[in-house]
């Protein structure tokens, strides 16, 4: 290894075992995982009542009079929308179990006796690695020991802190915009989906031909904005994640580790 390219991985050690103690960016890579974990919460709140609106919907029935029991189709348009937002709201808990997931090893890896195992481990990687036993084999364990503990320490902040900034930059307009519209959705559809008891039977038909054509054009607006809201949380849990995880990888490997 070239003395330049070890004295930078030394000076990478060194700051981010001083950053462990310091914690300079903890606070704010906590709260940019609590803003995400409210938005997909809210978003999982919004998409189990526009659910419960549908179902009701579909289960709807109106007695047009003595003899006749009119069943109303409003529902079958709704299926295909009904299953997606079904499928969003248990995305949206699974996002949601992510959040708290880093928010977890977060307040985890900022803790002492973290910082402490994480500094021995480097002062021992290093010393194995440029000290006077550099030539000697070093034990396999030990790098790895300290890759995965600079990863629980660091890769999830960052990865908290990179999603959050992507989100302000580029997502903030696609996921409120989205967000509105599944929440007016469900005022729409819940507002005046049955149809009282003394309207004549064939008064009612007609009149369900209407409701069914304006609730299939409500579905369509549905989902386009539940497409939205599940590209915005699959770039903030996965996209974003594995691009951090990738530049972190190639840092590590361009500053020298080798076998």
């Amino acid at each position: 290894m070239s003395p330049l390219r070890r004295n930078l991985l030394l000076i990478a050690l060194t700051v981010m075992v001083g950053a462990s103690w310091l914690q300079p960016v903890d606070q704010f890579a906590l709260a940019s995982s609590e803003a995400g974990l409210k938005r997909s919460l809210a978003a999982f709140a919004a998409a189990r009542g526009l659910n419960a609106v549908i179902s009701v919907i579909q289960g709807t029935e109106v007695t047009g009079g003595a003899f006749v029991n009119v069943t109303l189709a409003l529902g079958q348009v709704l299926d295909p929308v009904n299953d997606l937002v079904e499928q969003f709201s248990q995305l949206m808990l699974l996002v949601s179990v992510v959040f708290s997931a880093q928010l977890l090893l977060m307040k985890m890896g900022a803790t002492w006796v973290v910082s402490l195992v994480l500094s021995a481990l480097a002062l021992a990687w290093a010393w194995l690695a440029f000290g006077p036993q550099s030539k000697q084999a070093r034990p396999p364990w030990l790098g790895r020991m300290l890759l995965a503990l600079l990863l629980v320490r660091f890769f999830v902040p960052a990865v908290a802190i990179t999603s959050e900034l992507g989100y302000q930059a580029f997502m903030t307009e696609q996921y409120q915009r989205g967000q509105q519209a599944v929440e007016d959705s469900t005022r729409t559809l819940s507002g005046g989906s049955g149809a009282s008891s003394g309207t004549r039977w064939w008064e009612l038909r007609e009149k369900l031909a209407e409701k069914v054509d304006e609730i299939r054009a409500q579905s369509e607006q549905v989902v386009a904005h539940v497409i939205d809201l599940i590209v915005v949380f699959l770039m903030q849990t996965l996209v974003f994640p594995l691009l951090t995880l990738w530049l972190a990888w190639w840092g590590w490997r361009a500053l020298g580790h080798h076998r």
